[in-house]
């Protein structure tokens, strides 16, 4: 089976869709699924070298988002003779942008089934970006394109139930499929400690709390710096580390400055996946995620994979990883209580090994290959019953 597959993001960008699209298409080979996918270039190499199923379009910077970039409209437009000798079985788009549109026409042309993955809530994310749109407009308009171009599909998988009800409650009657992004468990498994806080300038004699991610305004990491003050004053010796870039982060330095706790916030920049992420968790005690507006929460698992102990706010997609309880601790929204949570489990070891061992029992049933099989059935059903319905 060939899937073509079309995404506005891609490694060399870090993100949640690229982490997806990577582990579903090397689990996808184990599943006798090729997959080619169309993405943008970005002018830089990626963290590792492209295979040869992988077709880089040139595109352009995009004015108030420097991290993305969008595919040009002529190169877009000439795909249907790049691929023209090549034969696909469905398309898959990954993200709703110039992919979305440009997908829709490739699946015509090729007169194959069109489905696509609903990675973000976007309502909760644009006012963020447009700020001049009043934010009951700007969701209402999301809510109206998300609903527009879902039903223009075959089918739209989401990676949680939460996403699902979100897109049933805006309209969408197209077949949703609930189908979460697995884990190479391998990747994340506790490694030998090889002194990754002092490589990093991090304290050896401090308990560490850490954030990976996106450095964005959408992640509640105002929120976090304001637990912070608070934890600081049930136990002083705690440290956060930050781990990711993104456009929120010169304002967040500030705010630590202003909250006078700068000396206690550690700021380290994206890390390589393959080597100094997994490290990173073993290095530190405690996973602090404050986000409440994920769609699934994949670095949640990678820490459970890693042994570290989870905190974090059961709202949206991270509500299946997180009210399980297994390796995890339920906050609530509201810096003192997540402060006080933050302070009190990194001060008690009995607790944290508890934790860490039931989150990597937890984080084994998150496994990349039997998410990638489940996605390899969905396709072949899905062309199965097009071509039923063609014949």
């Amino acid at each position: 089976m060939h899937i073509l597959m079309i995404s506005d993001v891609y490694f060399p960008r870090v993100n949640g869709v690229s982490t997806s699209i990577q582990t579903f298409r090397e689990g996808l080979n184990a599943e006798n699924v090729t997959v080619t996918l169309v993405t943008p270039d970005y002018g830089t190499p990626a963290t590792a070298p492209d295979d040869q199923n992988i077709i880089r379009l040139a595109s352009r910077r995009i004015p108030f988002d420097p991290e993305d970039r969008l595919m040009q409209g002529k190169h877009l437009r000439n795909l249907e003779k790049t691929l023209q000798s090549q034969k696909f079985d469905l398309l898959h788009i990954q993200t709703p942008f110039a992919a979305h549109y440009a997908g829709l026409k490739l699946a015509k042309q090729h007169g194959i089934p069109c489905i696509a993955t609903y990675h973000t809530h976007f309502e909760e994310y644009f006012h963020h970006y447009l700020p001049i749109l009043p934010r009951p407009l700007a969701r209402s308009l999301t809510r109206r394109l998300a609903r527009s171009q879902c039903n223009a599909l075959d089918a739209v998988i989401v990676p949680s139930a939460a996403m699902e009800q979100a897109l049933r409650d805006y309209g969408v009657t197209r077949p949703l499929h609930v189908l979460p992004t697995g884990i190479p468990l391998a990747q994340f498994s506790p490694p030998p400690d090889d002194g990754f806080r002092a490589r990093h300038g991090l304290p050896l004699d401090r308990p560490l709390a850490l954030f990976v991610g996106r450095v964005a305004h959408e992640k509640n990491l105002h929120f976090l710096l304001e637990a912070m003050v608070h934890a600081l004053r049930h136990n002083p010796r705690l440290a956060l580390v930050i781990a990711g870039e993104g456009p929120a982060l010169n304002s967040l330095k500030k705010a630590a400055e202003q909250l006078d706790i700068a000396q206690d916030v550690f700021w380290l920049g994206y890390l390589d996946r393959s080597r100094e992420l997994p490290l990173c968790y073993a290095a530190a005690d405690l996973f602090a995620f404050p986000s409440v507006t994920e769609t699934q929460g994949l670095v949640l698992l990678e820490a459970m994979a890693a042994g570290l102990p989870v905190l974090g706010i059961p709202a949206m997609g991270a509500a299946d990883i997180l009210r399980p309880e297994r390796g995890a601790v339920c906050a609530p929204h509201e810096a003192t209580g997540f402060g006080a949570l933050m302070a009190e489990i990194t001060a008690d070891p009995v607790r944290l090994a508890k934790l860490s061992a039931d989150g990597r029992e937890f984080a084994q049933t998150w496994g990349a290959p039997e998410r990638a099989r489940q996605l390899a059935e969905l396709y072949r059903h899905l062309v199965q019953q097009h071509s039923q319905t063609a014949s």
